[in-house]
This record gives structure tokens, sequence and C-alpha cells, in this order.
């Protein structure tokens, strides 16, 4: 369908050059979306049939499963999110003003905050005096206090109207909330791998995630189409909003776990008596 398609692109092309754009450019690029859309609705219906459960036998077992796995992927989804949104918006906030920034150091900077998160949360997996659930509360709470700082200092700093020059208290300050935030990235990543090993099947994995970058995606594409639209401190609270969210939500994963780990021993046989069941009599 789409070697004709582009058959027709170059029909138009030839004999009815005046109709190209309206008919053939746009008519081609809408054929491939409408085509792209089909083949989604039916991987996304065979993926819905095809998936196998690992327990069939216990509901709530079932359900505090499928509650764990919507809870990781809406985590996910909201720390990518503010995180996307943030790499758009930190040099409009460095520099209102067009102020000249080294935009080369900032960012080697930013680079080694995240190396070293990524360093720390390598020593807090190894460690067993805290757990992921435990730790990530907290990693999520300081990244959504590190991006209020542009909303904090453009309330306790006087903006500055002068054209140009360096950069401004007001940046400096917002500068040190940015790199934390980095850093806090760098802890994301390694922690939420190793909780995607621990509560999503290895088979359905990618799978599932790439269900939840759906809404992610949407997000930032919203986020970039009104980026002129709304002002830049009100983009950063809103992050904010969603980071904590992901706190929020963690802080429920967390007690979900727990609570799943301290189940009576009776219900652990009741498990392994159903498991052991042979399927046919």
């Amino acid at each position: 369908m789409i070697v004709m398609d582009s058959v027709r692109c170059v029909h138009l092309f030839l004999v009815k050059k005046k109709r190209w754009y309206n008919e053939g450019l746009i008519g081609y690029f809408r054929a491939i979306w409408n085509r792209a859309c089909y083949v989604l609705q039916l991987l996304q219906t065979y993926l819905f049939s095809a998936f196998k459960e690992p327990y069939e036998g216990d509901e709530t077992l079932l359900s505090h499963r499928h509650e764990k796995i919507a809870l990781l992927g809406a985590i996910q989804s909201l720390f990518e999110g503010s995180m996307y949104t943030f790499v758009f918006l930190w040099t409009p906030a460095l520099s209102p003003n067009d102020e000249e920034i080294p935009h080369g150091f900032i960012f080697a900077t930013f680079m080694l905050a995240s190396m070293l998160g990524s360093s720390l949360a390598s020593r807090l997996m190894a460690g067993s005096s805290l757990r992921v659930e435990s730790y990530m509360q907290i990693v999520f709470a300081v990244s959504a206090v590190s991006l209020l700082l542009p909303i904090v200092t453009s309330f306790l700093i006087a903006p500055s109207d002068v054209k140009g020059g360096s950069m401004s208290l007001s940046g400096y300050c917002q500068l040190v909330g940015f790199c934390t935030f980095e850093a806090c990235v760098g802890i994301f990543w390694p922690s939420i791998m190793k909780m995607r090993s621990q509560y999503i099947p290895e088979e359905a994995r990618s799978t599932i995630m790439n269900f939840f970058r759906i809404p992610l995606n949407i997000f930032v594409c919203v986020v970039l189409y009104n980026v002129n639209a709304f002002p830049i401190t009100i983009m950063f609270g809103m992050c904010s909003i969603f980071l904590s969210m992901a706190a929020v939500l963690q802080r429920r994963l967390m007690v979900i776990s727990d609570g799943h780990k301290s189940k009576p021993e009776e219900w652990t046989m009741q498990e392994r008596d159903t498991e052991a069941e042979p399927l046919n009599d």
C-alpha cells in the first residue's frame, strides 16, 4: 500500500504539478500515518491476547503484581517526562536575558553530577541496609525540590532587565539545583532498572515499558508545542509536581512490596500447593 502511495505521488508530480503539495506530499505522509495506526492496533490486540500471567490461581497475588507494574510504569513516565522537559528548559532558565553562559562547561558539569549519582547508586544497591524502594522516595523528593529553585529565585532575587552580560546570581543558584537534579538522574537509572527486574517478567519487560512510554512521549510533545505559551516557572512547577507524585507512588510501591513479603506462612504454602497441582486430573 505504501508503494502504491509512492507511485501516486510520482504520478501527481509528473502530470498534475499544481496539486503536488496538496494531494501528493501531504497525502503520502497521511497514508503512512494511517497504515502505522492500523499496525499499532493489530499489535496491541495481539499483545493483550498473547500475554500470559505466571500465576493463575491467586487473584490477590495477581492484583498486587499488576499494581506493582502499573506503579513502576507511572513512576518512570513521571520522572522521565520531567527529565526531558528539563533538557529543553535549562538553557532559557539560566539565561533569561540572553546572558553569555558557558554551555559546554555547564553540560559537562551536568554529566559529572550524573556520573556521581550513578556511583552513589551502585554503592547503595551493594549495601544491605537500604532497599531501592526506600531511598528512591528521597531521590524523587530531592528532585522535586531542586526543580523548584527557578520559582523560589524568581521571588527572592529581583530579576535583572539588562540584556547580555554574565550569568546572574539567580542563574548560579539555579545551576546548583540543576546539578542536584542531574545527580538524582544518575541515581534513577540503575535503580529503576533493578526494580524492573524485580517486578516485571523478563519475557514481557520491554513490551510493558514501551506501553508506558506512550503517555510519556505525548506529554513531552505537548510541552514542546506549548513551551512559549507558559512562563518557564510554571513549566518547572509542573515538573516538580510530577516528581512529587512519583515520590508518593514510590511510597505506595514500597508498602505493597513490604506487605507481600510479610504475608502469613499459610498463604505461602497454599501458593506452593496451587503451583504443584497438575493441570489435568
